[in-house]
């Protein structure tokens, strides 16, 4: 079939116009665009190196999302960021500590249902990362926080000191701690301690001591709170054997014994060096702390030969139990509007990004932290220095804390008291349960 001269004139003026109306319906048709989104994050501790390459991957898959990350003042921290959010200038995305949850819940957006179901499911949020995260970043099926590491306390021990004692491993359970101590010790002649055997038993020169009393709570089989989170239980008996036992009465006494004179493992007291420094100088055997004191150690006193041992354990023990101490990162929470959902499922898009395997695994090997995630404890666990802290995670353990500052200075008031003989074991814990419990009133009457 041969087309007219006509024909084709014909069609080629209608196949102009169409391109013509085409051209005209696009350039006025109103264009769906992708908003930009501005993510600020504040951290503690951690130099932005730590997410430059993290953040450098997702801007280039998001080009319209930007991210800066600000390090801020771990001394003022706290105190900085109730002040950007009372004058509503608060960043996308913050560190929280792991006991937050229980002050600060009302500051944070959760991990939206549907955006959950997405990205990040509850059910593998719960199996991606070590199960003290469940516990300190969720309530009822909702994520608040998601972290990069989790720390926790570990053994310190100066090798010399423990071969010229004949220890030739390190000390498993506290009964082992027991036992060996007195090799441990050096006093002078008229029997003053020149080197402790550990530093543990009052609680203003010993880094960490209420940490140090609360683990030995935990392990001891002490139930901190009650399961309503409205009172505490630490102070309250447990029935064994058909006998009642005190293990929050217990732990404080085993902790002070360690600065009492009249205990033969009197080794400590308040006029020692602080911890820390009592380590690095040589003036303790044993310090229990976080993984963070490495490079403190090693920058102080490079040629120190410690080494790093798993947290002495109860003996007979059914399972481990170890003490967690580690930030995670949350989304501020911001007044109801499709813009600031926007952002703020942006901002959790981000999150789970970061922490997923890729992202913690660059995050820890530029920090040098013990991972948070399962699926990287095997990477972690052969590290001569970290793989103490990574497979103590898998055990590890916190409990509800309505302020941790508080609570610290609470059971601080508490341990010095009995090294001061101003109360009893029993006494000074009921006063640790009285002030405790006005605090956790006062977080009920918000």
């Amino acid at each position: 079939m041969e087309f007219s001269k006509k024909n084709i004139i014909k069609i080629a003026l209608i196949a102009g116009g169409i391109i013509i109306l085409l051209f005209i319906v696009n350039a006025i048709w109103p264009k769906k665009t992708v908003k930009p989104a501005y993510l600020l994050i504040w951290g503690v501790y951690d130099d932005e190196s730590a997410f430059k390459a993290q953040i450098e991957e997702y801007s280039k898959a998001n080009k319209t999302i930007t991210i800066k990350y600000e390090k801020k003042n771990p001394a003022t921290y706290e105190e900085d960021l109730m002040r950007a959010f009372a004058e509503n200038k608060a960043p996308t995305i913050f560190m929280i500590h792991n006991t937050w949850l229980p002050k600060y819940k009302n500051l944070l957006s959760e991990l939206p249902d549907a955006l959950a179901k997405e990205i990040l499911p509850f059910e593998t949020f719960r199996n991606s990362f070590v199960d003290v995260v469940e516990k300190d970043f969720s309530e009822n099926g909702k994520i608040y926080a998601l972290p990069l590491y989790v720390d926790t306390l570990a053994m310190y021990y100066n090798k010399d000191f423990f071969n010229s004692a004949g220890i030739s491993e390190p000390l498993e359970t506290w009964d082992d701690l027991i036992l060996n101590i007195d090799g441990l010790i050096k006093k002078d002649k008229w029997g003053q301690i020149i080197r402790a055997g550990v530093a543990m038993g009052t609680a203003e020169n010993v880094n960490r001591a209420t940490d140090i009393l609360s683990l030995l709570m935990l392990q001891g089989g002490t139930k901190m709170i009650s399961d309503d989170r409205k009172r505490t239980t630490f102070q309250e008996s447990i029935r064994i054997d058909e006998k009642y036992y005190y293990p929050g009465q217990e732990a404080l006494r085993f902790y002070t014994d360690f600065a009492n004179p009249a205990k033969r493992i009197y080794t400590w007291n308040k006029q020692m060096p602080y911890s820390i420094d009592a380590f690095i100088q040589g003036k303790t055997a044993i310090m229990f702390n976080y993984s963070h004191q490495i490079p403190v150690i090693k920058d102080r006193a490079p040629y120190l030969n410690f080494g790093i041992a798993p947290m002495p354990q109860v003996k007979d023990r059914a399972f481990d139990v170890n003490y967690a101490n580690y930030w995670g990162f949350a989304v501020a929470k911001k007044a109801k509007s499709l813009e600031n959902d926007r952002i703020t499922q942006e901002a959790w898009r981000f999150l789970v990004f970061l922490t997923q395997q890729k992202g913690s695994k660059t995050y820890l090997e530029k920090t040098k932290k013990p991972t948070a995630r399962k699926d990287l404890v095997g990477w972690q666990k052969d590290h001569p220095e970290l793989g103490v802290f990574a497979m103590q995670s898998l055990t590890a353990k916190s409990w509800y804390q309505v302020d941790n500052l508080k609570i610290e200075n609470i059971f601080s008031n508490a341990i010095d008291s009995v090294i001061l003989g101003s109360a009893t074991v029993e006494k000074a814990i009921d006063a640790a349960a009285t002030q405790m419990n006005l605090e956790m009133a006062k977080l009920q009457q918000q």
